[in-house]
């Protein structure tokens, strides 16, 4: 009995250590598997985590969506990059973040690269048809038959009577001489000759002596036909031999000027065709050829003048009328790759344009180092650096470049790839992440005559206009607008300040008068802008110098523009309206300073 009792203990105890150890080997990796497969949901949920970013502002990196701290724009869903057989330096874009970022691409071609150059210039008499209608004999004016400039005259037309006591001294020598003709005929001769060198005709000079009476008014007889462009005299003015009464021009024919900027002077060559139009003929467009090209560059200008010779048929052309014009200068080089502006991204020492390629995982772009041609207005030649048939982003690249770069990849300012940090404040870095940011310049105001502020606030009112102008990225408004700019400069009296205030006003004018210049020659918005930020930067020292009338000035900043180098501008509202880039980044800058 206890033998068997013995027997039963030990099976039970058996059992008991197999189920004990069944439980820990089976239940413990069964509770492993359960807290590995928890752990492994919960790491699927942090890793499922939304980043949101905002497509024009890629730096922006939030964990909920919203509206991007900089541009006010709705952020987007950060979409991971899938792994495959692509080149590790590209740069995937989803086809969401494409159309926010208002990418656009085109293919690459060749073609016959033809620069097209605007010139703007005057029409003028042809100096070679311009004539001095002078009197031939000393005298008082008693007559002016034609009196007033514009007058048409006919060639041998009386334009006026001259007294003369020295005609008729001449003409009593005349008398004289005729009653000794028969013994002395050389004095005689002489005594006509004087006459004749006075422009007494043959006729006039028989007449005389028919007469037998001194005449004492001579009619003075037009030399040309033309209009009278210039009326030197008065009645009553005495005049002396050979002095110039009247300027008379054939206006038959005309020069028109055009101004040739110094960097366009390799393009322009004489007997280059121009197509030009004229504002007050709307509809109409001629045709010239380029018969001369200044050999000198006016000093203050910078430009020389290409003349076209026209003939004036019906006296269309006006002199002074303004005319603006296009040549198409082509290069000696054919079949050339041609690409926008806007694809090409410059950093001074490099130029960059991304290039599209599609797999069965979405769209990439690669980016390219090119090497740049000549510029051809909204377009760049490209020597090389791309392919015939590549397809490029021509709108859209800054995002392109700034996605490259938050994902380490090969950019424009880091060609070599790499990270960059990233933060909220654009205006604190730059896109290799330099901190750049950028305060307005420290300037004392100083008394000021109110004289003078009333008239700078008059240069600041045209000012807002040619703004609103930018704002609208239309470049023919703005070249409308700059003119009334510089007259209101140009009514600005100096003289109202002294010492240390004169002189700075000189500086700042300086700037102001050849940005000003720039803006209303250029029909490019882009060298327009790059002129309007130089004028911002004086014109800010000048409102914070001398002050406005009754005005409020907000100087506001967009860190952006100009390659993240930045961009001011002044505002009459404290609302942010982006000259820089219009509709592209409307609201994107801040407020720098509040001028009262």
């Amino acid at each position: 009995m206890n033998t068997n009792r013995k027997t039963i203990i030990i099976v039970l105890s058996t059992l008991a250590i197999g189920l004990l150890l069944g439980w820990l080997i089976f239940g413990g990796s069964e509770s492993k598997a359960t807290d590995e497969h928890q752990h492994e949901h919960s790491e699927e949920g942090v890793a499922g985590e939304t980043t949101w970013t905002c497509s024009m502002h890629p730096q922006i990196r939030q964990n909920e969506p919203g509206d991007c701290p900089i541009c006010g724009m709705d952020l987007i869903p950060l979409e991971e990059e899938q792994n495959g057989d692509i080149d590790p330096a590209a740069i995937s874009m989803s086809a969401t973040a494409m159309q926010l970022a208002n990418i656009q691409t085109a293919v690459v071609g060749s073609s016959d690269p033809v620069k097209v150059i605007r010139l703007d210039g005057k029409i003028q008499e042809d100096e070679r048809l311009v004539f001095s209608q002078s009197s031939h004999i000393p005298g008082r004016i008693e007559t002016l038959m034609v009196n007033f400039t514009g007058d048409y005259v006919q060639k041998g037309q009386v334009i006026a009577s001259v007294y003369s006591p020295d005609l008729v001294t001449a003409q009593e020598e005349l008398f004289e001489a005729q009653k000794i003709k028969d013994t002395q005929p050389q004095l005689f001769e002489a005594a006509k000759e004087k006459l004749r060198n006075w422009k007494l005709t043959d006729e006039q000079i028989e007449q005389i002596l028919a007469s037998g009476t001194s005449l004492e008014t001579f009619d003075v007889q037009a030399d040309v036909s033309g209009y009278v462009t210039q009326k030197k005299v008065n009645t009553g003015d005495y005049v002396r031999r050979g002095e110039v009464i009247y300027e008379i021009a054939d206006l038959s024919q005309v020069w028109v000027l055009f101004d040739v900027y110094e960097s366009d002077l390799s393009w322009i060559n004489k007997g280059d065709d121009v197509s030009f139009a004229i504002e007050s003929l709307p509809g109409e467009t001629f045709e010239g050829t380029i018969d001369f090209l200044d050999p000198v560059i006016n000093p203050k200008t910078r430009v020389a003048k290409a003349r076209i010779v026209k003939t004036n048929n019906g006296l269309k052309l006006k002199p002074e009328m303004f005319v603006s014009g296009k040549v198409e200068a082509k290069l000696p080089q054919t079949d050339a790759l041609v690409v926008p502006k806007t694809a090409v991204m410059w950093t001074g020492e490099r130029s960059v344009v991304y290039v599209k390629s599609e797999t069965d995982q979405g769209v990439y772009f690669n980016m390219h180092e090119v090497e740049l041609g000549p510029a051809l207005g909204e377009s760049y030649v490209i020597e090389e650096g791309i392919q015939d048939g590549e397809e490029i982003a021509v709108h859209g690249t800054f995002s392109i470049d700034a996605a490259a770069q938050l994902a380490g990849k090969p950019s424009m300012m880091s060609p070599e790839g790499g990270s960059v940090s990233t933060g909220h404040n654009h205006g604190e870095m730059n896109m290799s992440g330099e901190n750049t940011q950028q305060t307005p310049e420290k300037v004392e105001a100083v008394q000021t005559d109110p004289k003078f502020k009333v008239q700078l606030t008059d240069v600041y009112e045209n000012y807002l206009k040619m703004k609103s102008a930018f704002v609208e990225s239309d470049a023919a408004k703005v070249a409308q607008e700059a003119p009334k700019v510089k007259k209101a400069l140009e009514s600005v009296d100096m003289k109202l300040l002294v010492g240390d205030a004169h002189m700075a006003w000189m500086d700042q004018l300086n700037i102001l008068n050849s940005s000003i210049e720039t803006i209303q020659n250029s029909s490019d918005i882009e060298e327009q802008r790059t002129a309007f930020s130089n004028f911002n930067n004086a014109f800010y020292k000048s409102v914070k110098m001398f002050g406005l009338k009754d005005q409020t000035a907000y100087y506001q900043f967009c860190p952006m523009a100009f390659d993240n180098q930045g961009g001011y501008w002044l505002s009459d509202t404290d609302e942010i309206l982006n000259p820089y880039f219009g509709d592209m980044m409307l609201n994107c800058g801040e407020n720098k300073d509040t001028l009262k």
